[in-house]
């Protein structure tokens, strides 16, 4: 029987419950209470797409050294569900530490020979203080979050700093909290071994970073982008995105004098209303978006078609989650690329931005209206589950108070006077991007009509090939001006020269650090970049070609963004090895280590240092 796990500020607590018990609040509380402490924790919910009645799971990576990611593997599970019990019990490491609900007894073919099981009598305990069923069901969460305090040492008043912090405002509750709260610990201390071998200990690690989801970031990082049109149709998990702007507005976006608002929200009859008025919005130069999911991508492709051909521009937040069709609406996947890139029928071609963290969110949120502008063209944030509804420890949000709006090729009225000529799909500067005004501009010049169909280089109608193929040519021309305005893919040397490399983007990112110093342990050394833009910057291209193979690591079934680094750079497919996951849970550190380090074997992947000759 191997020993029972030790470790201080490195292990993974995951808690399996049932959705609607109440358990959320409390599972939360013991994630906040750690970083109170210090220590940073990366925290995972798993929920179902039902309101009541299913499994959820609350993952917490305790990791002093700073792992964002899943690791893989559980140290510690608090087992609350029965339904999903042999499956919890199962993903125990060897060692690991099973606490469980034992007022009612079960049989020993229930646990593992391998794992320290620690019971406690939590309905017991909860039946003999309150009367009242909800109570019962409330409190016991909080009873257990006791328990483990004493399990793991950790500080008391850490979680009782949380647990007022929750309820601020309700402040009445906070005496009955504490109650519970202690009462779990000091069943726990006087029936238990307290601490186990998994200890957290106060540090000094979690520095002055903020704790917040990508959904709230990227909302304020459009308010700070200048948009005050948002229209929407609710779809898990996107809706959070919008309410966060709504929140963030009623704030930020009022007249101060006033009390006006300088906003609008509107919540469409579906999806391909919400990009109409978004469309419509941003003709009339307002900065406008909407926050959908890939379901949202499949109903919007008319009129994304319409922004891309007649040049309007418009922002996208796609919150991806797993498809096709209503696939699993509460699990996460980096499934939309292809159908965001090459978004509406013909020939097509639209600019995404790929944020890794919550700080990137709230940044690309602001650019990508910049972006918009600038291209007069449809751009994507791609944001998944992962990033936009769980909560991630990042570095405060900055902003430069100088920065300006970058409006682009607007003419107004002095500029129109000025002119020669205006023709709005004039490619003057040779970049592909037009000039164009905003309606009312000059009450004689600059008008013209705005059209799906097509039209010659003065939005003059015409179905005459040559026109077509002119306007074509520009828009492509357009889409290649992007790659220099896009950010830049970020490099990420091997400690030793490597002959193979490694490109993943997104969420990905936080367990593939992790993974990569494990594959460096193992002799594996890859040079890695992380892309976080299309279309892709001249590096990509050369990162490639630097490589003899390049790892492509990314959360779908159909390796989508191999698909587009083969379509658009014209990369042999064989020098792309896919590395995919796409069970609906966020990728681990331990599922990428073992997928590239058994290919980098089969394959004798090695630093130039140890290559034969």
């Amino acid at each position: 029987m191997p020993q029972p796990l030790v470790a201080t500020n490195d292990f993974v607590v995951k808690f399996a419950n049932v959705n609607g018990s109440g358990s959320a609040s409390a599972n939360g509380l013991f994630a906040k209470s750690i970083l109170r402490m210090g220590v940073p924790i990366a925290s995972r919910n798993i929920f179902p797409s039902n309101i009541q009645g299913l499994p959820t799971w609350f993952e917490v990576r305790v990791s002093e050294a700073g792992h964002m990611g899943r690791r893989g593997g559980v140290d510690m599970m608090v087992a609350m569900n029965p339904q999903t019990w042999d499956r919890d019990v199962a993903e125990i490491e060897p060692g690991g530490y099973l606490f469980y609900d034992s007022t009612r007894p079960m049989p020993k073919s229930k646990f593992r020979d391998d794992i320290t099981v620690i019971g406690c009598p939590l309905t017991e305990i909860t039946n003999a203080a309150y009367s009242d069923p909800r109570q019962r069901q409330l409190f016991k969460n909080i009873v257990y979050l006791g328990a483990l305090s004493a399990l793991l040492d950790m500080d008391v008043e850490a979680v009782k700093g949380a647990i007022a912090a929750q309820f601020k405002g309700k402040e009445k509750l906070v005496p009955a909290n504490f109650a519970a709260l202690e009462m779990g610990r000091d069943w726990a201390m006087q029936n238990l071994a307290c601490p186990i071998g998994l200890r957290l200990k106060r540090a000094d690690a979690v520095g002055n970073r903020i704790f917040t989801d990508g959904n709230n970031a990227a909302g304020l990082g459009a308010v700070y982008g200048g948009a005050t049109v948002c229209a929407w149709y609710p779809i898990t998990p996107s809706t959070s995105l919008a309410e966060a702007f709504e929140k963030h507005c009623t704030r930020l976006r009022k007249d101060p004098e006033t009390g006006a608002k300088r906003y609008a929200i509107v919540q469409a009859e579906d999806e391909l209303a919400s990009i109409g008025m978004v469309v419509g919005a941003a003709w009339n130069g307002a900065r406008a978006f909407t926050a959908t999911s890939g379901p949202g991508v499949s109903l919007m492709q008319e009129f994304l078609g319409l922004a891309y051909f007649a040049e309007i521009p418009a922002v996208l937040f796609d919150v991806q989650r797993a498809g096709p069709s209503t696939g699993m609406p509460t699990r996460t996947q980096q499934s939309d690329l292809l159908s965001a890139a090459y978004a509406s029928h013909g020939d097509t071609k639209h600019v995404m931005l790929l944020p890794q963290d919550p700080g990137e969110c709230f940044t690309f949120g602001a650019d990508a209206f910049d972006l918009a502008d600038r291209l007069q063209t449809p751009i994507f944030v791609m944001l998944d589950l992962d990033i936009g509804m769980n909560d991630w420890l990042c570095e405060p949000f900055a902003w430069d108070p100088a920065r300006k709006m970058d409006r682009g090729k607007v003419l107004d009225a002095e500029g129109l006077d000025a002119a020669k000529t205006f023709g709005r799909y004039l490619d003057v500067d040779g970049d592909g991007i037009p000039y164009r005004t905003w309606p009312g501009t000059h009450p004689e010049k600059g008008s013209f009509f705005t059209r799906g169909t097509s039209r010659d280089r003065y939005a003059r109608y015409t179905e005459d090939g040559a026109p077509y193929v002119d306007n074509m040519q520009r828009l492509l021309k357009k889409f290649h001006t992007a790659k220099s305005l896009v950010p830049r893919p970020v490099t990420i040397p091997a400690k030793e020269k490597a002959r193979d490399g490694v490109i993943f983007y997104g969420s990905t990112s936080a367990a593939m650090s992790e993974a990569l110093a494990a594959l460096e342990a193992q002799g594996v050394h890859l040079d890695a970049m992380r892309i976080r833009a299309f279309p892709f910057h001249q590096d990509v291209a050369d990162f490639v070609a630097a490589h003899e193979r390049v790892f492509v690591v990314e959360q779908n079934r159909d390796a989508q963004l191999r698909t587009l680094l083969v379509n658009e750079e014209e990369i042999d497919p064989a020098k792309l090895v896919p590395v995919l996951h796409y069970d609906g849970t966020p990728i681990t550190a331990r599922f990428i280590q073992s997928a590239v380090a058994d290919r980098a074997s089969a394959a004798n992947v090695l630093p130039f240092r140890k290559a034969t000759p």
